[in-house]
């Protein structure tokens, strides 16, 4: 191993996923792969180290937890915390901006080449930003009030029903959502609140 190398982990709940890219990883001259877990304890053990990785390859879903909750981990004097690579099945805009919000060095999807993730650990080593190329698909975070509204739609409720919940008119519901149907190319309310369930919407805190 060089003293240059950049030390990685991978922290992902799929054994054989997060085995044979550490695999292809340590092909890299550059990249000494230093711990493949699969638990946010795990992976808080490995940070704690006396040699820490420089850079944690890491995905939103471990199981039960949710990988975004390590990005929550603040380092310690003279004990940085390692940057921190989001790797996920999940092409969703709203987990890309409420990583790179919360201090993420990096976003890849995981049916990006190799290559790709390979560049994001080493940007993320040189303390630069790493997004993974791919179309616009529209989407932006939800404001606190634009979650209220898709919760309640997604919980079966009318615009009058949310409408009496959250203390408004109906008229504002509607607002609402036609301005959400709109950036999120959604062609009615069931469309949205499928969408919303099935990507993972709520699991993203709102913008404010």
């Amino acid at each position: 191993m060089k003293d240059e190398s950049i030390r990685v982990a991978i922290v992902d709940d799929h054994p054989a996923l997060r085995e044979g890219t550490a695999g292809l990883l340590a092909l890299e001259p550059d990249l000494d792969v230093v711990g493949v877990v699969g638990s946010l304890a795990e992976a808080s053990e490995l940070m704690a180290d006396a040699n820490p990785p420089h850079v944690l390859v890491l995905d939103i879903r471990l199981g039960g937890e949710r990988g975004l909750d390590l990005l929550a981990t603040p380092g310690t004097a003279g004990r940085p915390r390692p940057a921190i690579v989001v790797w996920t099945a999940y092409d969703v805009p709203q987990y890309a901006a409420f990583a790179f919000r919360s201090g993420a060095a990096g976003f890849v999807i995981k049916t990006a080449p190799t290559s790709e993730l390979i560049d994001a650990i080493r940007h993320a080593a040189a303390g630069r930003i790493h997004f993974t190329s791919r179309p616009d698909l529209g989407g932006r975070p939800l404001s606190g009030r634009e979650r209220q509204i898709v919760e309640l739609l997604v919980a079966g409720l009318s615009n009058d029903e949310i409408a009496s919940k959250l203390g408004v008119i109906s008229r504002t519901v509607e607002g609402h959502l036609t301005r959400l149907y709109e950036d999120f190319d959604a062609r009615s309310r069931t469309e949205l609140a499928a969408r919303a369930a099935r990507e993972g919407w709520l699991d993203v805190p709102p913008t404010g």
